[in-house]
C-alpha cells in the first residue's frame, strides 16, 4: 500500500477574496439589525374617546407640530419632530392637558384618548 501525501498550496489572492467576502457578509449582517438609525421621533393621536381631539407638539427648540381635529374612532398620521423635551398639549372637549415628555430618536409616540377621554402616551421603539 502506498502512502500518498497531498500538499495543499495556499493561493494568497484566493485567501484575500474569501476573507474580503466574509468581512462584507459580517458588515451586512451587523447593519441589518436596526430598522431605524437616528431618525426623528414621531407622534400620532389615536382617538378612542367620544369627542374631537387636537394636539400641539412643542419641541425644546420652540418648533411646533399640530395634529388637529382627530375624530372619535380614528387615528391621525404620524408627525415628525426633533428629539428632546417636548410638550404635548392635548385638547378634548375644551379641556386642555399638557404633558412634558423626553422623546428620543427612533421612537414613535402614540397619544391615546380613551373611551372616558383620559389621555395616555405610549412609546414604541422602531428597532424592536
Amino acid at each position: 500500500m502506498k502512502n500518498v501525501t497531498k500538499h495543499v498550496t495556499h493561493n494568497p489572492i484566493r485567501l484575500f477574496g474569501i476573507t474580503l467576502l466574509a468581512l462584507v457578509f459580517v458588515m451586512m449582517l451587523g447593519s441589518c439589525g436596526k430598522k431605524c438609525k437616528n431618525e426623528n421621533p414621531r407622534a400620532r393621536v389615536t382617538n378612542n374617546g367620544t369627542k374631537v381631539a387636537s394636539v400641539q407638539i412643542k419641541t425644546t427648540g420652540g418648533n411646533t407640530e399640530n395634529v388637529n381635529n382627530v375624530n372619535p374612532g380614528t387615528s391621525s398620521e404620524y408627525r415628525s419632530y426633533a428629539p428632546g423635551d417636548v410638550i404635548f398639549t392635548i385638547v378634548v372637549d375644551k379641556v386642555t392637558v399638557a404633558d412634558t415628555v423626553q422623546v428620543a430618536y427612533c421612537f414613535d409616540y402614540n397619544i391615546i384618548v380613551d373611551a372616558n377621554n383620559k389621555i395616555t402616551t405610549v412609546a414604541t421603539d422602531r428597532n424592536e
